[in-house]
């Protein structure tokens, strides 16, 4: 409909200018005629598009709504362009004007969007001469991050699905688009690790592979005891962390065989889930932070505060309302995660072969750190390494929750760790897929049921986390997310099975024919709802919100099936069948799209 859209703008604007002329036009009113004064209809009998600036016109010039309407009317009904895509406008209540898409339109639409990859989302173009225009065509998502030594628990989950959701989509647009997996592999937790491992397990510095991934969780949870509870020892891991900045080989050495150790239990989840990343931790920058530390400096924004380098912003202030300090360089000469991502920053905007090259930095991370990067974004602002026009932003999301709407934690009060609810989700697939294969009395092999079930439970999880509001705090039920009823990955999926089914019984979905005929109010819907895609894609190019799309795709799956079962398809007369067909097939592609989009996984049966 974006297309659609943009000439019944450009036909509004003509008839604004007849019926106001610019030169005799208020400020006010020339305020109103330029905002958003053509909307999608807010019910379906309302025809497609309404026109709501009668209203705010009628305050300003003194005419009643309706009549204001009227003129508006006139004019388009006098415009050869605006009859080619429209009905004749229809004035409604005070003064609304609804829009109708005529039949015409609709059916060029569909036939544009047959067998076509792209469904009518427009590729955005960037040119490949200009240098300035190519840079910024680059983005960076920041997402996922899991710390090394550390196993990936559930609070995980929304950044990885989100920040791969947003990747696709922009990827989809045009975009060239960095996924930049930001891994805590720096800092004070490695001082402490390195520390204990010299001391407990010295040889794993000289023999490769000798502590495994779960010996090194637990190895974890020693050394962060040890530091908690031993001042000597405490102090001996800062020491380390200072040694490891400076880049003493020995702690190097220790270090790179603790990431390595974590880096292979990542990826298993990643190629579960059909995560792509680029690895590039806090180390990365390690070598910028002195240049970090010098151009603030020069630019006085630095303050000696008992010896670290601070920064003090307004309105950040402490729990005690006193002003909160950032603290860039800490009087021992190391450096916090501030320094860090303000290295980052600075790269990630700078030019090739001196950086990124991007124009627009994305971080998927939970609300509770929206302070933290409130603070570096203000910082880089005002060190002036964010350019003009160029964007940074902080996409927050909120807590899983188990049912008790408490955070969602093992029966023992301990962190889910992300490898067990993926296995849980999937066995209670294959579990319910069995089930109904026994009241079915139906055989499936098992290669199938496992194919089936690992789809679905991995399925079932990203949607249930994507289609909620990633602002707001989400419970986390299996019951629910894994139902073939109401808005759930196995519902999606249950419409292409059913198109696939069609296609299985004879029906040819790879339609070419230009008869396309339509006549009942169930293929119009249909019709509608497909062509409403390039819409909902923009709006999360836009807002960031994957949960716009799951909610496109429900509806459409809710009026696809209504479509099927109402109307018939395969039993329909010609040209009835191969239309209702062609439907069928542009649903499925766009279903297919879609799930793409939110790096879901389809199915042919299920």
């Amino acid at each position: 409909m974006l297309e659609i859209s943009a000439k019944l703008e450009e036909a509004l604007n003509r008839a604004f200018i007849k019926v106001f002329p610019k030169k005799n036009r208020s400020p006010k009113t020339s305020s109103i005629l330029t905002s958003s004064y053509l909307v999608p209809a807010s019910k379906p009998e309302f025809g497609d598009f309404q026109i709501n600036c009668a209203l705010a016109l009628a305050k300003e010039i003194k005419q009643p709504p309706r009549d204001i309407a009227q003129l508006i009317v006139d004019q388009l009904q006098k415009d050869n362009e605006f009859l080619k895509i429209c009905k004749a406008p229809i004035i409604a209540g005070p003064g609304f004007i609804n829009l109708s898409i005529n039949s015409k339109t609709l059916i060029s639409q569909i036939h544009l969007r047959l067998n076509n990859k792209r469904l009518g989302v427009p590729l955005k173009e960037f040119s490949k001469t200009k240098k300035e225009e190519k840079e910024n065509n680059r983005v960076i998502i920041d997402f996922s991050s899991p710390n090394i030594a550390k196993e990936m628990h559930v609070g995980h989950l929304r950044s990885t699905i989100i920040g791969d959701s947003l990747a696709r989509v922009l990827e989809f647009c045009g975009y060239e688009v960095l996924r930049i997996n930001h891994v805590g592999d720096w800092g004070t937790q490695f001082g402490m690790l390195i520390t204990h491992l010299k001391e407990v397990v010295p040889e794993a510095l000289h023999k490769k592979d000798v502590v495994e991934i779960r010996d090194l969780v637990n190895f974890y949870r020693q050394a962060k005891k040890r530091f908690d509870e031993d001042q000597a020892f405490q102090n001996k891991s800062r020491s380390e962390v200072v040694k490891l900045q400076g880049g003493d080989q020995e702690s190097l050495t220790a270090w790179q065989l603790l990431c390595n150790q974590s880096r292979k239990e990542f990826q298993k989840i990643y190629d579960r889930l059909g995560i792509k990343l680029i690895e590039r931790g806090e180390s990365f920058y390690n070598k910028f932070l002195e240049d970090v530390i010098n151009d603030l400096k020069s630019k006085d924004l630095l303050v000696n505060d008992q010896g670290a380098q601070c920064i003090f912003l307004d309105g950040l202030v402490g729990k005690d309302g006193k002003p909160q300090p950032i603290i860039i360089q800490k009087s021992d000469g190391g450096f916090n995660y501030a320094t860090t991502d303000l290295a980052a920053i600075k790269y990630r905007f700078s030019n090739p072969p001196l950086g990124d090259g991007a124009f627009r930095l994305v971080y998927v991370t939970d609300a509770g750190q929206a302070s933290h990067f409130f603070g570096v974004f203000q910082i880089a602002k005002l060190a002036k390494w964010i350019p003009k026009d160029y964007q940074v932003e902080h996409v927050p999301f909120g807590l899983v929750q188990g049912e008790d709407g408490k955070k969602l934690k093992t029966r023992s009060g301990e962190t889910i760790r992300l490898v067990d609810l993926l296995d849980e989700a999937i066995q209670r697939a294959k579990k319910d897929l069995k089930d109904r294969l026994k009241m079915e009395t139906r055989s499936e092999s098992e290669s199938f049921i496992d194919k089936v079930s690992t789809t679905v439970g991995i399925a079932a999880i990203k949607y249930a986390d994507l289609s909620q509001n990633r602002v707001s705090n989400y419970q986390f039920s299996f019951d629910k997310m894994l139902s073939l009823q109401g808005n759930t990955a196995p519902y999606l999926l249950y419409a292409l099975v059913r198109i696939a089914g069609i296609s299985r019984k004879g029906g040819d979905l790879n339609v070419s024919s230009q008869n396309i005929q339509f006549n009942e109010p169930q293929e119009w819907s249909l019709i509608r709802k497909l062509l409403q895609l390039d819409c909902v894609i923009a709006e999360v190019e836009k807002e960031l919100l994957p949960n716009r799309l799951c909610g496109y795709l429900f509806e459409l799956s809710q009026t696809f099936n209504r479509f099927y079962d109402q109307i018939p398809i395969l039993k329909a007369h010609e040209p009835s069948r191969s239309s209702r067909l062609a439907l069928c097939s542009v649903t499925a592609d766009t279903l297919k799209l879609g799930m793409t989009l939110l790096g879901i996984p389809t199915l042919d049966r299920m």
